[in-house]
């Protein structure tokens, strides 16, 4: 048992872990052997939860569009989308009277949404930090002038640049735009002093929350509180409710000036020839059919975590993180990116490399010949994670160089494991088991790196996908 939860709360992990999809599913290996999929994948995507598969489930025997339909099944769904929308409001506490809760299609086009409809001025800057994901950064720049806050040498927010900027530019900063916990390194920023820090010098904060929903308890905070978080955005992928939905939460004011960016049916209360009326929210922002399915999951999954206990989650997934930074510390060639000894503020992400070996070699061995998923690469946070390999410049214009010729055979990178709720020490153990056998060089096949993928793959092999899935 954990030493950090009681018997209860660890009997609910137990319990909730073998209601993970696929927990039990066996996947081939290059030898012909089957076994047990270890997913340590988590920060990219969650598993589904079998309650809320069976929630889906049971709501599509009543599913119809949304909205303006008379039909009783119409009438459901409407109720049931609405009632999804209060559920997501009330999980993070904001007031559903003066804020809207906008479902989109994942946490990126949510923040596309935020970047599109926010309110800038001339000449406006949102300041972002140089640990963000590239969807928490591109989209601002098409709007506004983007600076960014510095990192230290660990990859943590340099809280004193953030608020030096803050104040040099003081009525330009219109926006602070941050990563509520990073998806390289896991490190949570202290979100509540932050947007403290950003009301102080007149900016309001919009919090990608895509990276720490399922694992944190989030509180946005009352419109009135110095603490209180403006703009929230997460996606419901990462909280083990796989159904296409993200969510955009703001203040009503922001979305009902103008028109949204996409049109189309359900936005509007009047068409004519030379006029458009606009609806109210949310659906004014949310064009088209809505995913209503993926409403439903987010709603039961969000059900799920309240019911494990967010603590709960935060203390399992702190000890294993405690747990992998030890064991992988204990292998000599491995390179543990980050401060290895800040785990009070961090989730379950953990960067590395194994010394001599490409990052993608690692990862595609772990895949063929021990059945764990990883991820290898940059992770779609190019600045910070060249922040945190120490790539120079000169190195950078070289790199820019091969990309535009095709060739992404040294893109620079490293292999992250990720937990979810669900994982245990034993499969941390059977990581460290495979990683070593890798450092020995007692892999069993050839692997050649693809210059156009970037990718390493096993040479004279492929799998037949379609004894596994087909159409």
């Amino acid at each position: 048992m954990s030493k950090f939860i009681d018997a209860d709360q660890q009997n609910k992990l137990e319990y909730f872990r073998k209601q993970i999809v696929g927990l039990d599913k066996k996947v081939p290996l290059l030898d012909g052997s089957l076994k047990r999929y270890i997913s340590l994948d988590n920060a990219a995507s969650t598993p589904c939860l079998k309650p809320v598969l069976d929630k889906v489930d049971e709501f599509l025997d009543w599913y119809s569009s949304i909205h303006r339909g008379s039909g009783f099944k119409s009438l459901l769904s409407s109720h049931v989308y609405d009632l999804a929308r209060q559920i997501v409001g009330e999980f993070v506490g904001v007031d559903l009277r003066t804020n809207a809760v906008i479902f989109t299609k994942n946490a990126s086009e949510a923040l596309n949404k935020s970047a599109n409809r926010f309110p800038f001025g001339d000449d406006s800057i949102v300041l972002s930090s140089l640990m963000e994901h590239h969807s928490n950064d591109l989209p601002w720049r098409k709007r506004a002038k983007v600076i960014y806050a510095e990192v230290d040498k660990y990859g943590v927010l340099d809280l004193d640049d953030l608020e030096r900027k803050l104040k040099k530019h003081k009525g330009k900063i219109q926006l602070l735009a941050l990563t509520g916990a990073s998806n390289v390194t896991g490190y949570v920023n202290p979100l509540h002093q932050i947007a403290s820090l950003a009301h102080r010098y007149d900016a309001k904060i919009a919090v990608d929350a895509a990276q720490l929903m399922s694992h944190r308890p989030l509180d946005m905070k009352s419109d009135n509180d110095p603490e209180h978080i403006d703009y929230l955005i997460f996606s419901a992928h990462k909280m083990y409710a796989p159904f296409g939905t993200g969510v955009l939460i703001g203040p009503k004011s922001t979305f009902q000036q103008g028109g949204p960016e996409h049109v189309g049916g359900g936005t509007v209360e009047l068409v004519t020839l030379d006029e458009v009326q606009w609806t109210g929210l949310p659906d004014k922002e949310e064009v088209g059919s809505p995913n209503v399915v993926g409403a439903v999951a987010l709603a039961e999954a969000i059900k799920i975590l309240k019911e494990i206990g967010m603590e709960t989650i935060a203390s399992h997934e702190k000890k294993l993180t405690q747990y992998a930074m030890k064991k992988l510390g204990s292998i000599k060639d491995v390179i543990i990116y980050g401060n290895q000894d800040y785990d009070e503020n961090r989730l379950g992400v953990i960067p590395f490399n194994l010394n001599e070996f490409h990052h993608g070699l690692v990862s595609t061995i772990l895949s063929y010949e021990a059945g764990i998923g990883v991820r290898h690469g940059c992770f779609c946070a190019h600045p910070y994670v060249n922040r945190l390999l120490g790539t120079t410049e000169e190195e950078s214009i070289k790199l820019r160089g091969e990309i535009k010729k095709g060739n992404k055979t040294n893109l620079p990178g490293a292999v992250r494991i990720s937990f979810g709720f669900y994982n245990t020490e034993e499969e941390i153990d059977q990581l460290i088991e495979a990683l070593e056998r890798i450092s020995r060089r007692e892999y069993k096949e050839k692997y050649k790196l693809d210059e156009k993928l970037g990718e390493y793959l096993p040479e004279d092999f492929s799998f037949d996908y379609k004894k596994y899935f087909d159409f």
